[in-house]
């Protein structure tokens, strides 16, 4: 059996996907949480296995932190650290930037001393588009410079700067995934989400934030794991770090509207509440390149609205729950 592998926000949306691709990988895997967003039933599945340790705490409560992974540690050796550990509301963020120092850069910090003081080298993380902030043509990796409009974006950022330290202090090796829009089952948060509790309480009608011209590309969660899997496993810099989404698509945020419509309640009236965002620090459109990952031999098979569609009918099928429960 290969290194063991910690993942923080482990019950997470994409968190749960991880962790399940790494078991069937043949790792050893602890997944920590405090299951503000993440929930016990995502890793259901994980916890049938005997390879796997949950438990449930507040990576910014170092010291519980530290201890836990320090015994974890010593009973089976942790290779790397995958933290997915973040805020992922960002208009939450927007609203209070105490959430997005406390829970996206905070989270990054701690874990980074964790490593440090237990003696893990390398290190994964989950970045995101909104570090670029506005910018015209396609988001290429070595740009710059970066000037993000939402906390969230700033705390990404800053998490990407601590890493890039800690690599020069005791980290090995690092790698950072920058996330598009990421969609499927079991979805907690975004668009088709916020749409499908929508339309759930008031089948009549969707109201949609914006005028829905947004356009982003969107990333079905498998295929977000797969091209993870592949960077994880090919790229051997020091530091790697790679846009990951569907190339040379992106999809609306009115397409994304009518779709939820057709599957959940067809007929329902869209209202659109105007204006190009759909919320302050909401970059309204974007457009990766990802031809650094496609030389590493990696792209994705669904384009952007592919993904939409498929994740509608994940979502909308799912069934309602509560964060954190079980």
């Amino acid at each position: 059996m290969s290194g063991g592998c910690l993942v923080t926000g482990a019950a997470g949306f994409i968190g749960s996907h991880l962790v399940d691709r790494l078991l069937s990988l043949g790792r050893h895997v602890v997944g920590v949480d405090n299951l503000v967003l993440g929930r016990r039933a995502h890793l259901a599945k994980a916890m049938a296995q005997t390879t796997f340790k949950f438990q449930e705490l507040d990576v910014n409560d170092f010291d519980t932190f530290e201890a836990f992974v320090r015994e974890e540690h010593a009973r089976h050796p942790i290779e790397v650290i995958w933290h997915l550990a973040a805020n992922s509301d960002i208009q939450a963020g927007g609203a209070d930037p105490e959430i997005d120092l406390r829970s996206t850069f905070l989270t990054t910090h701690r874990t980074l001393r964790v490593a440090q003081s237990v003696g893990i080298r390398r290190f994964c993380f989950s970045s995101t588009s909104a570090i670029y902030g506005m910018q015209q043509g396609l988001l290429t990796e070595d740009g710059g410079p970066w000037f993000p409009i939402s906390n969230y974006g700033a705390m990404k950022l800053a998490s990407e700067a601590a890493i890039s330290s800690a690599l020069e202090r005791f980290l090995e090796r690092v790698w950072i995934f920058r996330f598009p829009n990421v969609v499927g089952s079991p979805a907690t948060h975004g668009a088709i989400y916020d749409f499908v509790r929508k339309l759930r309480r008031t089948p009549g009608e969707l109201e949609v934030l914006g005028d829905g011209t947004q356009e982003k590309p969107y990333l079905h969660v498998s295929e977000l794991i797969d091209g993870m899997m592949h960077i994880w496993g090919r790229a051997g810099e020091r530091l790697n770090y790679f846009n990951i989404a569907p190339p040379d698509t992106a999809t609306t945020v009115r397409e994304i509207a009518e779709e939820v419509v057709r599957v959940v309640s067809p007929g329902a009236r869209i209202r659109y509440t105007g204006g190009n965002r759909g919320w302050v620090g909401d970059v309204p459109r974007f457009q990766y390149s990802i031809a650094k990952l496609q030389r590493l031999g990696w792209s994705p098979r669904l384009s952007s609205t592919e993904a939409v569609k498929r994740a509608v009918r994940e979502v909308a099928s799912q069934p309602a729950a509560s964060p954190g429960a079980d």
